[in-house]
């Protein structure tokens, strides 16, 4: 398998697509939600979301990538959040360079939270589960059986716990967007979604309800999401594992996944 080389494009190229993957999500907030005040703009090469103070929607993507941001852009991104009352966050990927890392930290910034990005080229292999788990696509009357099983893998998140029932509502109704169902005898125990942005795959929104763990669903699930995105002419799919080293990450990695980098999030003090 022919893996393209991790270098400033490709990077730009990854968090564009998450960066464009969170505006969709705000623009399905939008319909959804018309008195919302969520929005995202354009700034400084990066994407800036707003989804409410306490959303992990809440966030830019992409800064430093299309060059190190003047005093002034980076000011224009911290005004759209305080006005909102909201924590200014960036998710820095490591080629954006120590420039833009030393800029945060000057102006008092911390690091707060890691995460990986994984990568792989398309096709993927053959599935190659055998158990009794199926996984279907979700059609739009069967949603909220995937917003309630999606809610519930993550119920050992107690921070999230009030959010995110409307989260996944969201997430169902993001342009783009194509969610999966994993099934035990007809029950579902997992769910995940598959956003396609630019001809990037984007896996996301993975969970499975804690008493059918370690039964393979995760990836029955990952096998066919790659092959949905093959199918419709993705070349490119990506993932974040929140933890370095985690779970979902060795996951990825058995599924032919390789990590581009470690991004880093800085809050602003």
């Amino acid at each position: 398998m022919q893996y393209p080389v991790v270098d400033h494009a490709l990077a730009s190229r990854l968090e564009l697509a998450e960066g464009l993957l969170c505006a969709r999500f705000i623009e399905a907030r939008w319909r959804l939600h018309p008195a919302s005040n969520a929005g995202w703009m354009e700034a400084a090469g990066a994407i800036a979301t707003y989804d409410g103070a306490e959303s992990p929607m809440t966030q830019t993507f992409g800064l430093g990538l299309a060059a190190k941001p003047s005093p002034e852009e980076l000011h224009r991104i911290e005004d759209f959040y305080t006005q909102r009352a909201a924590p200014v966050q960036h998710e820095i990927c490591p080629l954006a360079g120590m420039p833009v890392v030393s800029m945060l930290h000057q102006r008092g910034y911390a690091p707060i939270e890691m995460s990986t990005v994984l990568y792989r080229t398309l096709p993927a292999p053959a599935a190659t589960h055998t158990n009794s788990i199926a996984v279907r696509l979700v059609a739009h009357e069967d949603r909220e059986t995937w917003v309630r099983t999606a809610a519930a893998g993550w119920q050992e998140y107690p921070e999230l716990a009030h959010m995110l029932v409307d989260l996944m509502q969201v997430v169902t109704a993001r342009e783009g967007e194509v969610s999966f169902l994993a099934e035990l005898h007809g029950t579902p125990i997992a769910a995940a979604a598959l956003s396609i942005q630019n001809q990037v795959a984007i896996l996301s929104g993975a969970s499975t309800l804690p008493e059918h763990r370690r039964q393979g669903a995760q990836r029955a699930l990952l096998e066919a999401r790659l092959a949905y995105a093959a199918s419709v002419g993705c070349e490119l799919a990506m993932m974040t594992a929140a933890e370095p080293g985690s779970a979902s990450q060795r996951n990825a990695e058995r599924q032919g996944f390789r990590i581009a980098y470690t991004r880093t999030k800085w809050r602003l003090g």
